[in-house]
């Protein structure tokens, strides 16, 4: 069988959920898989500007991203909104519909709005008979999501699949599998030994800051508020925040760039402070780490917010003083993190990488 895992580049969370489902595969075996950005079949200008774009408009204007972001969700712009998709990405996107008609998958495994278009594009008008899968990698679903040409949805969990049911898709369509994550985060591990090998102290709470992979958020404010913990505060792509930071750290605050163990460090971990993209939220649930969100991007992010805190296992967007004083209430009364963990077992999706590929 040869199957695609396809994503398109511009927040990490797609591409990390793309590779969490190819790994998988390749560790099944006996299937032909491929990973692939979608950018790389598209037009230069189109490859370039779009990543660029979307960091652009989501640090400098995210006022507006939130705007955009609830217009083309509205439901009688639909018709619209899809018309002119279609003919953006059916000029910017010639390279990647020849590829996908070309190459003849068996199964397309989408974790991006883009490519999940493209490909039920040709599904839906005959030129590809691959067996279609999106997977969405948010806790709610927006109108970008929906194609009709798609066979079968995956969702974080029973909100999102509800939320598709609303939006027209077949109950029998859907499944909750939760987000993929990576096998790493559900590995069970050495507490102890961990910390030792990360310079981490026993008997006193430590807190991962995580900026998300732009390095956003009002970090040295928090390195003040939260002085008293330990700390470990990741800063992503963000070089500049990374050079401003190393300076002011205090004993027991541990500055990082762009790391590969974000497993190891959401192990030694108490708390989160995060902006909750989907897939930071998703690992964090596998790992069963209390999470408080911050400087969270209108639209997709606010969202999964929303959806967390109907399901109590947030508690929203804090403000810095919120945050301190949570963090505080935690450390006096551990009792309500141990609560909190018992909680998030609901939406804790571990399996997910393989009852993705159980669908094929």
């Amino acid at each position: 069988m040869k199957i695609l895992v396809i994503h398109a580049t511009a927040g990490a969370g797609h591409k990390k959920a793309a590779e969490a489902i190819f790994h998988g595969l390749k560790a099944r075996g006996g299937v032909d898989a491929y990973l692939v950005d979608a950018l790389d079949y598209t037009n230069p200008f189109f490859k370039a500007s779009y990543p660029w774009f979307y960091s652009f408009i989501v640090t400098r204007l995210s006022w507006a991203w939130g705007f955009f972001f609830a217009l083309l969700d509205i439901p009688w712009m639909q018709p619209a909104v899809r018309t002119v998709r279609r003919l953006y990405n059916g000029f910017n996107a010639q390279a990647l519909q020849k590829f996908l008609i070309e190459e003849k998958f068996d199964a397309v495994i989408t974790t991006q709005f883009l490519s999940a278009e493209v490909s039920a594009y040709l599904k839906r008008t005959g030129r590809i008979k691959s067996k279609i899968i999106c997977v969405v990698t948010d806790f709610d679903v927006h109108h970008i999501w929906v194609n009709e040409g798609i066979d079968i949805y995956t969702g974080a969990c029973d909100h999102t699949k509800n939320k598709l049911i609303y939006l027209g898709i077949p109950a029998e369509k859907i499944f909750a599998t939760g987000i993929p994550t990576d096998t790493k985060f559900s590995r069970q591990v050495d507490i102890s030994a961990l910390k030792k090998k990360l310079g981490i102290k026993d008997g006193l709470m430590t807190i991962l800051i995580a900026t998300g992979s732009f390095g956003m958020g009002p970090i040295e404010e928090l390195m003040e508020l939260l002085g008293n913990y330990q700390l470990l505060i990741v800063c992503g792509h963000n070089k500049y925040l990374y050079e401003r930071l190393k300076p002011l750290a205090k004993k027991d605050t541990h500055v990082l760039g762009l790391v590969d163990n974000m497993d190891e460090l959401m192990s030694v971990a108490d708390v989160m402070v995060t902006k909750p993209g989907g897939l930071s939220i998703a690992e964090a649930l596998v790992k069963k780490l209390p999470m408080i969100f911050f400087s969270a991007i209108p639209g997709q992010e606010t969202n999964n917010i929303r959806v967390l805190s109907s399901y109590e296992v947030c508690h929203g967007q804090s403000t810095l003083p919120q945050i301190a004083e949570t963090i505080h209430e935690w450390n006096a009364n551990p009792k309500d993190l141990v609560a909190l963990r018992l909680r998030m077992n609901e939406l804790s999706k571990p399996n997910a990488v393989a009852d993705i590929i159980s669908l094929i």
